[in-house]
């Protein structure tokens, strides 16, 4: 009687089994919504050492996950596939995204370029100024902001792109170019960077570009709108995460040499050197969580700093045929939301 009391009924039996197969799909969802995957670059910025320590995942409770891609056009292009939730890229694949009508949001000043991104020449390849890359070799990340201020500079200088060999390359395709010796100059950020500086002469960098042009370039970070929409709370803990590692650089920049934890995580999670760490950060500025909530960056709809920088960006691509439309209102991909709720103590 025992046995036959705890045997069960078939009902009794598919009832189970139709409520471990509800548990199961529930919970699979429910792990699936805890979960992002993340695009960064080689940039070396210094939330790099919290990427090392898995912060983010260890503050939220979800699962994250970190692609690591060659440019921002590359990144722009794996968010719009939907294997990307958020995304480390340049204020030019930004602007192209929203031109195209990508459904992301700029929402975290990485860092204004400044003088991190730069044009170096080929010691002997007779280049002392832009003007002098008439009929050379010029290797540039496409839809970066490399090449965008590359293009700028070059039309500052009397040419068009019709003068300069520009050949479209990923940071280590110029580094491999450059070794080879099949490129004259090339515009692009550290590692990379330093590495070509060593045998070859900045002709010039974003910052001078922007101080000229008054039009400068920053590297951030993006959303997918409707994800950002059902994840607010995770958005909120990873931009404060944002904004403490670069407070922990700004406050002793002297803590992050190759020789430190956070040095060194700067530079594994990059790809460079570590003793280039130093001297690359120094090259960038980081944003204040203040600053960021003002009209100097996010805040203000049209007269958003970096509003202005998308714009400017897009009708420049435009002029250049890179991109066929542009929008009436970059306001629409960028939002203050998230440095007002850190700002605010949420």
């Amino acid at each position: 009687m025992k046995a036959f009391a705890l045997r069960p009924t078939l009902t009794g039996l598919l009832a189970g089994v139709c409520l471990l197969s509800a548990v199961s799909v529930s919970s699979l969802a429910l792990a699936a919504d805890k979960e992002v995957t993340i695009a960064y670059q080689d940039m070396m910025v210094p939330w790099r050492y919290a990427q090392q320590l898995d912060e983010a995942a260890k503050e939220t409770g979800y699962k994250v996950n970190y692609r690591k891609f060659g440019g921002g056009g590359d990144v722009i292009r794996a968010m719009a596939s939907g294997n990307v939730q958020i995304g480390e890229a340049g204020s030019s694949p930004v602007a192209a995204g929203l031109s195209q009508g990508l459904p992301i949001q700029l929402f975290w000043i990485l860092d204004n370029i400044n003088d991190a991104e730069a044009m170096v020449a080929r010691n002997g390849a007779g280049i002392s100024s832009v003007a002098q890359l008439k009929g050379k070799r010029l290797g540039v990340p496409f839809v970066s902001t490399s090449h965008f201020h590359a293009l700028m500079a070059i039309k500052q200088a009397g040419l068009s792109a019709a003068d300069v060999k520009v050949l479209n390359m990923r940071p280590p395709e110029i580094a491999a170019a450059w070794e080879r010796g099949d490129i004259d100059a090339a515009f692009v950020w550290n590692p990379v960077l330093a590495k070509i500086s060593a045998s070859g002469t900045v002709v010039t960098s974003s910052g001078k570009i922007a101080a000229q042009t008054g039009i400068a370039t920053f590297d951030g970070f993006v959303v997918n709108r409707d994800w950002a929409k059902e994840h607010e709370k995770f958005m909120i803990s990873f931009t404060r995460m944002l904004a403490k590692y670069d407070a922990m650089y700004r406050a002793n920049p002297g803590q992050w040499t190759g020789d430190t934890a956070q040095g060194k995580a700067v530079a594994a999670i990059s790809g460079g050197e570590p003793g280039e760490v130093a001297a690359a950060l120094k090259l960038y500025q980081f944003p204040t969580p203040a600053e960021q909530a003002s009209t100097k960056w996010l805040s203000g709809g049209k007269d958003a700093g970096a509003v202005k920088s998308l714009q400017a960006t897009a009708e420049f691509l435009k002029e250049q045929k890179t991109l066929q439309a542009i929008l009436p209102d970059y306001s629409v991909g960028v939002t203050d939301q998230y440095v007002k709720a850190i700002a605010a103590g949420k």
